[in-house]
């Protein structure tokens, strides 16, 4: 049998996460082949998105129901790279009405500020606060608490992200395979940015063989595969899942754009 968390139903179906896309590298989000709007994450009424790319904006309003990023109360960049933050504006503008309203917390890391920030500077004064994402760091946003266990292997500062939630979840973001990555994202749930299909380790990002083997080590109750290339898009990524799933016995499901998790322990 495979492992599942279990499903009750006196827990608050409020507590969910959303993918509003599951693109992973350029030419995946240049194509739009998949969306690149990010991951929303809803948690005892208080809403972040993660990685708002190209588009967020649109897949909010084309969800069902619609999500409404005037609600966020946050929002999380991993990296500064584009499919990852091009609507992070966009995004600060729904979350303060327009700027009218002083609110909700921006978290990225201190390269997105430097230079070239990736936060208008017009816009960095209608938000409530900016805060810079800095390894094995704990932060908080109303009901929602992460932490930052590991700088990722990625060209860019690059953080992976582990909520204090019940069930826990792990987001590991664009990284190559780095010894002891299993134990800083250990958890219930563990989103995995998959984008190559086969080995590229000259590449900052991991390839299925490497989640396989992070799901092995960790064997979580959950694993979620998202962010795929072209290669993993050609090999199918449900297919490969499904497979995966019976080969280690547990849940392992690949994303697609507007699938919703509910969070229930």
């Amino acid at each position: 049998m495979v492992k599942k968390l279990k499903q009750s139903p006196a827990m608050n179906d409020g507590n969910y996460i959303k993918f509003l896309g599951t693109a992973g590298a350029r030419f995946v989000m240049i194509k739009q082949l998949r969306s690149s709007g990010g991951i929303w994450v809803s948690y005892k009424g208080t809403n972040v998105i993660i990685d708002p790319g190209p588009g967020s904006i649109t897949r909010c309003a084309m969800s069902k129901p619609k999500i409404d990023p005037a609600k966020l109360d946050g929002i999380i960049l991993t990296h500064r790279h584009l499919d990852h933050s091009n609507d992070v504006n966009v995004m600060i503008e729904a979350m303060t009405e327009g700027g009218f309203k002083k609110r909700g917390i921006v978290f990225l890391p201190q390269d997105a500020l430097d230079d070239q920030p990736v936060i208008l500077r017009h816009l960095m004064p209608v938000v409530e606060k900016i805060e810079v994402l800095k390894e094995k760091a704990s932060y908080g946003i109303g009901e929602i608490k992460f932490s930052v266990p590991a700088k990722q292997s990625h060209p860019v500062m690059t953080y992976g992200l582990h909520f204090e939630f019940k069930p826990s979840l792990s987001l590991i973001a664009d990284t190559r395979y780095f010894e002891g990555i299993e134990e800083s994202y250990r958890a219930d749930v563990v989103i995995i940015n998959v984008v190559f299909y086969e080995p590229r380790p000259e590449i900052g990002h991991l390839s299925f063989s490497d989640a396989r083997k992070i799901i092995e080590r960790i064997r979580p109750a959950t694993a979620i595969l998202t962010h795929f290339g072209m290669t993993m898009l050609t090999h199918k990524p449900h297919i490969l899942a499904e497979q995966l799933s019976r080969e280690l016995n547990l849940e392992i499901i690949a994303a697609y754009d507007g699938m919703k998790f509910n969070l229930r322990a």
